[in-house]
Protein backbone atom coordinates (compact mmCIF):
# COMPACT_ATOMS: atom_id res chain seq x y z
CA UNK A 1 0.00 0.00 0.00
CA UNK A 2 2.91 2.34 0.71
CA UNK A 3 3.88 2.12 -2.96
CA UNK A 4 0.55 3.77 -3.85
CA UNK A 5 0.29 6.31 -1.04
CA UNK A 6 3.76 7.82 -0.93
CA UNK A 7 5.86 9.69 -3.48
CA UNK A 8 3.12 11.69 -5.17
CA UNK A 9 4.51 14.92 -6.60
CA UNK A 10 3.26 18.24 -7.91
CA UNK A 11 3.97 18.95 -11.54
CA UNK A 12 3.25 22.32 -13.20
CA UNK A 13 1.60 20.33 -15.97
CA UNK A 14 -1.41 19.94 -13.63
CA UNK A 15 -2.09 23.66 -14.13
CA UNK A 16 -2.00 23.17 -17.91
CA UNK A 17 -4.54 20.36 -17.65
CA UNK A 18 -6.86 22.43 -15.45
CA UNK A 19 -6.70 25.28 -17.99
CA UNK A 20 -7.42 22.87 -20.87
CA UNK A 21 -10.46 21.48 -19.07
CA UNK A 22 -11.75 24.98 -18.28
CA UNK A 23 -11.34 26.13 -21.89
CA UNK A 24 -13.03 22.98 -23.14
CA UNK A 25 -15.98 23.63 -20.86
CA UNK A 26 -16.25 27.19 -22.21
CA UNK A 27 -16.31 25.82 -25.75
CA UNK A 28 -18.95 23.23 -24.85
CA UNK A 29 -21.08 25.94 -23.25
CA UNK A 30 -20.93 28.14 -26.35
CA UNK A 31 -21.74 25.21 -28.61
CA UNK A 32 -24.68 24.10 -26.47
CA UNK A 33 -26.36 27.48 -26.93
CA UNK A 34 -26.65 26.82 -30.68
CA UNK A 35 -27.10 23.04 -30.81
CA UNK A 36 -29.88 20.50 -30.50
CA UNK A 37 -30.12 18.66 -27.14
CA UNK A 38 -28.96 15.34 -28.64
CA UNK A 39 -25.80 17.02 -29.99
CA UNK A 40 -25.16 18.56 -26.58
CA UNK A 41 -25.46 15.14 -24.93
CA UNK A 42 -23.17 13.58 -27.54
CA UNK A 43 -20.46 16.20 -26.96
CA UNK A 44 -20.76 15.77 -23.19
CA UNK A 45 -20.39 12.01 -23.55
CA UNK A 46 -17.27 12.45 -25.67
CA UNK A 47 -15.85 15.00 -23.23
CA UNK A 48 -15.50 12.32 -20.55
CA UNK A 49 -13.12 10.39 -22.79
CA UNK A 50 -11.06 13.56 -23.26
CA UNK A 51 -10.99 14.33 -19.54
CA UNK A 52 -10.15 10.68 -18.83
CA UNK A 53 -7.14 10.92 -21.14
CA UNK A 54 -5.94 14.11 -19.46
CA UNK A 55 -6.46 12.59 -16.01
CA UNK A 56 -4.52 9.46 -16.96
CA UNK A 57 -1.69 11.63 -18.28
CA UNK A 58 -1.55 13.60 -15.04
CA UNK A 59 -1.63 10.46 -12.89
CA UNK A 60 1.15 8.96 -14.99
CA UNK A 61 3.53 11.89 -14.40
CA UNK A 62 2.71 12.83 -10.77
CA UNK A 63 1.86 9.50 -9.15
CA UNK A 64 4.30 7.01 -7.55
CA UNK A 65 4.43 5.38 -11.00
CA UNK A 66 6.73 8.18 -12.17
CA UNK A 67 8.77 8.04 -8.98
CA UNK A 68 9.43 4.29 -9.17
CA UNK A 69 10.11 4.51 -12.92
CA UNK A 70 13.42 6.11 -11.99
CA UNK A 71 14.40 2.98 -10.04
CA UNK A 72 12.83 0.19 -12.06
CA UNK A 73 12.89 -0.22 -15.82
CA UNK A 74 9.72 -2.33 -15.89
CA UNK A 75 7.77 0.48 -14.17
CA UNK A 76 9.12 2.87 -16.79
CA UNK A 77 7.66 0.61 -19.49
CA UNK A 78 4.22 0.81 -17.85
CA UNK A 79 4.55 4.60 -17.97
CA UNK A 80 5.44 4.45 -21.68
CA UNK A 81 2.45 2.21 -22.45
CA UNK A 82 0.10 4.72 -20.83
CA UNK A 83 1.59 7.73 -22.63
CA UNK A 84 1.87 6.13 -26.08
CA UNK A 85 -1.34 4.14 -26.22
CA UNK A 86 -4.05 4.81 -23.67
CA UNK A 87 -3.70 8.57 -23.14
CA UNK A 88 -3.79 9.45 -26.88
CA UNK A 89 -6.54 6.88 -27.48
CA UNK A 90 -8.83 8.56 -24.92
CA UNK A 91 -8.04 12.08 -26.10
CA UNK A 92 -8.79 11.21 -29.74
CA UNK A 93 -12.02 9.45 -28.73
CA UNK A 94 -12.94 12.61 -26.80
CA UNK A 95 -12.70 14.79 -29.96
CA UNK A 96 -11.90 18.09 -28.19
CA UNK A 97 -11.11 19.96 -31.44
CA UNK A 98 -14.39 21.78 -32.16
CA UNK A 99 -15.11 22.81 -28.53
CA UNK A 100 -11.56 24.16 -28.23
CA UNK A 101 -12.03 26.21 -31.42
CA UNK A 102 -15.23 27.73 -30.00
CA UNK A 103 -13.27 29.18 -27.08
CA UNK A 104 -12.29 32.01 -29.44
CA UNK A 105 -14.82 34.79 -30.19
CA UNK A 106 -16.73 34.10 -33.40
CA UNK A 107 -15.22 37.02 -35.35
CA UNK A 108 -11.65 36.14 -34.45
CA UNK A 109 -12.29 32.44 -35.08
CA UNK A 110 -13.60 33.12 -38.59
CA UNK A 111 -10.76 35.47 -39.48
CA UNK A 112 -8.16 32.95 -38.37
CA UNK A 113 -9.96 30.14 -40.18
CA UNK A 114 -10.22 32.06 -43.48
CA UNK A 115 -6.62 33.22 -43.28
CA UNK A 116 -5.18 29.78 -42.58
CA UNK A 117 -7.44 28.00 -45.09
CA UNK A 118 -7.26 30.48 -47.99
CA UNK A 119 -4.24 32.76 -47.67
CA UNK A 120 -1.36 31.95 -50.08
CA UNK A 121 1.05 32.89 -47.28
CA UNK A 122 -0.11 29.89 -45.28
CA UNK A 123 0.11 27.34 -48.08
CA UNK A 124 3.22 25.90 -46.41
CA UNK A 125 1.24 25.34 -43.21
CA UNK A 126 -1.55 23.56 -45.09
CA UNK A 127 1.01 21.37 -46.88
CA UNK A 128 2.74 20.58 -43.58
CA UNK A 129 -0.61 19.71 -42.00
CA UNK A 130 -1.45 17.31 -44.84
CA UNK A 131 1.96 15.67 -44.54
CA UNK A 132 1.81 15.30 -40.76
CA UNK A 133 -1.75 13.91 -40.81
CA UNK A 134 -1.05 11.47 -43.64
CA UNK A 135 -1.64 7.88 -42.43
CA UNK A 136 1.79 6.67 -43.57
CA UNK A 137 3.49 9.58 -41.80
CA UNK A 138 1.53 8.83 -38.64
CA UNK A 139 2.43 5.14 -38.75
CA UNK A 140 6.13 5.79 -39.35
CA UNK A 141 6.36 8.57 -36.75
CA UNK A 142 4.70 6.42 -34.09
CA UNK A 143 7.03 3.48 -34.54
CA UNK A 144 10.18 5.54 -35.08
CA UNK A 145 9.49 7.46 -31.85
CA UNK A 146 8.94 4.21 -29.95
CA UNK A 147 12.18 2.68 -31.22
CA UNK A 148 14.24 5.88 -30.97
CA UNK A 149 13.66 6.43 -27.26
CA UNK A 150 14.55 2.82 -26.47
CA UNK A 151 17.99 3.17 -28.03
CA UNK A 152 20.24 2.90 -24.93
CA UNK A 153 22.06 6.19 -25.54
CA UNK A 154 18.82 8.16 -26.08
CA UNK A 155 17.10 6.49 -23.14
CA UNK A 156 20.04 7.35 -20.89
CA UNK A 157 20.01 10.96 -22.13
CA UNK A 158 16.34 11.26 -21.22
CA UNK A 159 16.94 9.77 -17.78
CA UNK A 160 19.76 12.20 -17.06
CA UNK A 161 18.05 15.33 -18.39
CA UNK A 162 14.63 16.21 -16.97
CA UNK A 163 13.70 18.57 -19.81
CA UNK A 164 14.53 15.94 -22.43
CA UNK A 165 12.61 13.33 -20.44
CA UNK A 166 9.42 15.34 -19.98
CA UNK A 167 9.16 17.51 -23.07
CA UNK A 168 10.95 15.50 -25.76
CA UNK A 169 10.43 11.88 -24.75
CA UNK A 170 6.99 12.07 -23.15
CA UNK A 171 5.87 14.86 -25.47
CA UNK A 172 6.79 12.89 -28.59
CA UNK A 173 5.01 9.81 -27.19
CA UNK A 174 1.74 11.71 -26.78
CA UNK A 175 1.93 13.69 -30.04
CA UNK A 176 2.83 10.70 -32.21
CA UNK A 177 0.16 8.74 -30.37
CA UNK A 178 -2.47 11.34 -31.26
CA UNK A 179 -1.50 11.17 -34.94
CA UNK A 180 -1.59 7.35 -34.86
CA UNK A 181 -4.98 7.04 -33.19
CA UNK A 182 -6.53 9.66 -35.47
CA UNK A 183 -6.06 7.07 -38.23
CA UNK A 184 -8.10 4.51 -36.29
CA UNK A 185 -10.73 6.34 -34.25
CA UNK A 186 -13.31 8.83 -35.61
CA UNK A 187 -12.67 12.12 -33.84
CA UNK A 188 -15.23 14.73 -34.92
CA UNK A 189 -14.87 16.49 -37.31
CA UNK A 190 -12.02 14.19 -38.46
CA UNK A 191 -12.47 10.62 -39.66
CA UNK A 192 -9.92 7.93 -40.59
CA UNK A 193 -9.07 8.45 -44.26
CA UNK A 194 -7.94 4.92 -45.07
CA UNK A 195 -10.12 1.77 -45.25
CA UNK A 196 -10.25 -0.78 -42.42
CA UNK A 197 -7.80 -3.13 -44.16
CA UNK A 198 -5.12 -0.40 -44.04
CA UNK A 199 -5.97 0.21 -40.38
CA UNK A 200 -5.50 -3.50 -39.68
CA UNK A 201 -2.07 -3.25 -41.26
CA UNK A 202 -1.21 -0.32 -38.98
CA UNK A 203 -2.23 -2.28 -35.89
CA UNK A 204 -0.48 -5.51 -36.83
CA UNK A 205 2.76 -3.85 -37.97
CA UNK A 206 2.99 -1.71 -34.83
CA UNK A 207 2.29 -4.70 -32.61
CA UNK A 208 4.95 -6.69 -34.48
CA UNK A 209 7.53 -3.94 -33.93
CA UNK A 210 6.66 -3.84 -30.21
CA UNK A 211 7.11 -7.61 -30.05
CA UNK A 212 10.48 -7.45 -31.82
CA UNK A 213 11.62 -4.69 -29.47
CA UNK A 214 10.55 -6.76 -26.48
CA UNK A 215 12.34 -9.84 -27.83
CA UNK A 216 15.49 -7.81 -28.46
CA UNK A 217 15.53 -6.66 -24.83
CA UNK A 218 14.88 -10.11 -23.38
CA UNK A 219 15.55 -13.32 -25.28
CA UNK A 220 17.89 -11.90 -27.94
CA UNK A 221 20.35 -10.37 -25.49
CA UNK A 222 22.13 -11.50 -22.34
CA UNK A 223 22.89 -8.17 -20.69
CA UNK A 224 21.24 -4.98 -19.51
CA UNK A 225 21.11 -2.22 -22.12
CA UNK A 226 20.57 0.71 -19.78
CA UNK A 227 23.41 1.71 -17.43
CA UNK A 228 21.02 4.07 -15.62
CA UNK A 229 19.53 1.10 -13.76
CA UNK A 230 22.82 -0.63 -12.98
CA UNK A 231 23.86 1.26 -9.84
CA UNK A 232 20.77 2.48 -8.00
CA UNK A 233 21.17 2.36 -4.19
CA UNK A 234 18.64 0.17 -2.41
CA UNK A 235 17.45 -1.67 -5.53
CA UNK A 236 18.18 -5.37 -5.28
CA UNK A 237 16.47 -6.44 -8.51
CA UNK A 238 19.08 -7.46 -11.06
CA UNK A 239 19.19 -4.89 -13.93
CA UNK A 240 18.89 -7.57 -16.61
CA UNK A 241 15.96 -9.22 -14.83
CA UNK A 242 14.39 -5.76 -14.54
CA UNK A 243 14.88 -5.28 -18.29
CA UNK A 244 13.30 -8.67 -19.01
CA UNK A 245 10.27 -7.72 -16.92
CA UNK A 246 9.98 -4.47 -18.88
CA UNK A 247 10.20 -6.38 -22.14
CA UNK A 248 7.47 -8.75 -20.98
CA UNK A 249 5.24 -5.79 -20.20
CA UNK A 250 5.79 -4.39 -23.70
CA UNK A 251 5.10 -7.82 -25.17
CA UNK A 252 1.92 -8.56 -23.19
CA UNK A 253 0.52 -5.03 -23.10
CA UNK A 254 0.87 -4.89 -26.86
CA UNK A 255 -2.00 -7.37 -26.99
CA UNK A 256 -4.05 -5.29 -24.53
CA UNK A 257 -4.40 -2.46 -27.06
CA UNK A 258 -3.91 -4.32 -30.35
CA UNK A 259 -6.42 -7.18 -30.06
CA UNK A 260 -9.48 -5.11 -29.00
CA UNK A 261 -8.66 -2.44 -31.60
CA UNK A 262 -8.20 -5.10 -34.27
CA UNK A 263 -11.59 -6.62 -33.44
CA UNK A 264 -13.27 -3.22 -33.79
CA UNK A 265 -11.59 -2.57 -37.14
CA UNK A 266 -12.51 -6.04 -38.47
CA UNK A 267 -16.10 -5.46 -37.47
CA UNK A 268 -15.96 -2.09 -39.20
CA UNK A 269 -14.70 -3.77 -42.37
CA UNK A 270 -17.45 -6.41 -42.28
CA UNK A 271 -20.14 -3.76 -41.77
CA UNK A 272 -18.75 -1.73 -44.66
CA UNK A 273 -18.27 -4.45 -47.26
CA UNK A 274 -20.18 -7.45 -45.98
CA UNK A 275 -17.08 -9.57 -45.36
CA UNK A 276 -13.38 -9.20 -44.69
CA UNK A 277 -12.43 -10.79 -48.03
CA UNK A 278 -14.50 -8.23 -49.90
CA UNK A 279 -12.70 -5.44 -48.05
CA UNK A 280 -9.34 -6.88 -49.11
CA UNK A 281 -10.56 -7.21 -52.72
CA UNK A 282 -11.72 -3.59 -52.74
CA UNK A 283 -8.39 -2.32 -51.42
CA UNK A 284 -6.44 -4.40 -53.96
CA UNK A 285 -8.75 -3.35 -56.79
CA UNK A 286 -9.80 -6.92 -57.53
CA UNK A 287 -13.23 -7.94 -58.71
CA UNK A 288 -15.56 -9.94 -56.56
CA UNK A 289 -14.37 -13.50 -56.00
CA UNK A 290 -16.61 -16.38 -57.13
CA UNK A 291 -18.48 -18.29 -54.48
CA UNK A 292 -18.19 -22.08 -54.32
CA UNK A 293 -21.64 -22.46 -55.93
CA UNK A 294 -20.69 -20.15 -58.80
CA UNK A 295 -17.44 -22.04 -59.38
CA UNK A 296 -19.21 -25.43 -59.51
CA UNK A 297 -21.90 -24.07 -61.85
CA UNK A 298 -19.26 -22.65 -64.20
CA UNK A 299 -17.31 -25.93 -64.14
CA UNK A 300 -20.45 -27.94 -64.97
CA UNK A 301 -21.29 -25.55 -67.80
CA UNK A 302 -17.78 -25.92 -69.20
CA UNK A 303 -18.03 -29.71 -69.00
CA UNK A 304 -21.32 -29.70 -70.91
CA UNK A 305 -19.86 -27.51 -73.66
CA UNK A 306 -16.76 -29.65 -74.01
CA UNK A 307 -18.88 -32.79 -74.04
Amino acid sequence: MNYLVHHWSFDPFIIVVVVLIALHEVGLSRLSARSRPEKVRERRRRSWYYYGGLLLMVVTVVSPLDYWASDYFFVHMIEHIFLMFFVPMLIVAGAPWVPMMFVLPVGLRRRIGRTVALSPGFSWLRALSRFVRHPVTALLAYNVVMLFWHIPRMFTLAEENLLVHVWLMHGSFVLSGLLFWLQLIPSHPMKPSRPPVFQMGMILSTNAIMTLLAMSMSILTSSSWYPTYSHIPGVTLDPFADQQLGAAILWVCGDFWALPTLMVVIRRAVNLDGSLSKSVDRVLGRGRSMSAEEFLARRDASSELSG
